[in-house]
């Protein structure tokens, strides 16, 4: 895979890589070596998407769940463009939630946020009423397409399910609070400091969704802050509990996926490593977990 406009910065990152002042074991080898700046690129290409749909005005359709121009990742620009800070987050949320599959895409958020055609389970509506909500996806959750992502493939609509969707609603209306989400993350925002990293670390360590593991918490807060929702961006790859950039990490800088070194000293050896590659967190940690998936040959992950 190449991508022609990124070639100066893969050759930068590559140099890095193998400049680095501390060995790097596990890219000693020259294919694992560019099949890793490869994997940065693609991560680094992820985050530019991001940037990418927030430039210029976006048509109300591409907010609209009902309409077949909908676009998630558009309809938060939307509503970030239009002041409507708890509908663009509320979609963040969703989108966290039900997590994209390659193969139906938005399709699921889409059914549930567009109530299968018959409205819009919006922020204003589901907060004033999970009850409702709740009853809704209880009455037609079976006739709701598409599938979750597959990092959220344990997840359920089913009422009865151990992991029901209308727990995790429930749980974060009562997170956020009646006064919506630009209150609340003031509110944080004020306890944290002014430091990105600190406000990240304090939302990651106190969101209380159930089924919201080490991933959903770092993906929803990473999506937050790419949309400028709060000021905030990881500081930390948030190794533990981790298991794809955790094992990337350690192949990376041990030279084997399941060395013993502890988290806290792999943690502060990718510090030093972004000094030189300067990509950040969010980056780091994305690249390294589908890098040790085929670490010398590339595969585009785009699920």
């Amino acid at each position: 895979m190449t991508w022609a406009s990124w070639a100066g910065e893969k050759t930068r990152i590559a140099n890095s890589l193998s400049r680095h002042q501390h060995p790097l074991p596990g890219i000693a080898a020259p294919a694992a070596l560019d099949c890793l700046a490869t994997q940065f690129i693609a991560s680094l290409r992820r985050e530019s998407y991001y940037q990418v749909v927030q430039r210029g005005p976006i048509h109300p359709r591409r907010a609209d769940p009902n309409d077949p121009g909908f676009d998630a990742e558009r309809a938060v620009a939307y509503h970030v463009q239009n002041g409507d800070v708890d509908e663009a987050a509320w979609l963040v949320f969703l989108m966290t939630h039900f997590a994209r599959p390659v193969d139906t895409g938005w399709l699921r958020l889409r059914d549930v946020y567009g109530r299968l055609g018959q409205g819009r389970w919006d922020w204003a509506t589901v907060s004033g009423n999970p009850a409702a909500f709740n009853a809704w996806l209880a009455a037609n959750w079976q006739g709701i397409r598409g599938k979750f992502g597959n990092h959220r493939k344990y997840e359920s609509l089913r009422p009865n399910a151990s992991r029901p969707m209308s727990a995790v609603v429930d749980s974060y209306v009562r997170w956020i609070g009646p006064a919506g989400h630009a209150r609340f993350f003031a509110d944080v925002v004020r306890r944290a400091g002014n430091d990105p990293h600190a406000i990240f670390d304090v939302l990651y360590r106190e969101l209380p969704m159930p089924t919201f593991g080490r991933l959903a918490r770092f993906d929803y807060l990473s999506l937050i802050g790419r949309y400028r929702i709060a000021p905030i961006a990881a500081g930390s790859a948030y190794l533990d509990g981790a298991t794809g950039p955790a094992m990337g990490a350690r192949l990376l800088l041990d030279g084997q996926a399941r060395s013993a070194t502890p988290l806290h000293v792999l943690q502060a050896r990718l510090d030093i490593l972004d000094r030189d590659l300067g990509v950040g967190m969010a980056v780091m940690e994305d690249a390294l977990c589908n890098w040790q998936k085929s670490p010398d040959r590339f595969v585009h992950f785009k699920g």
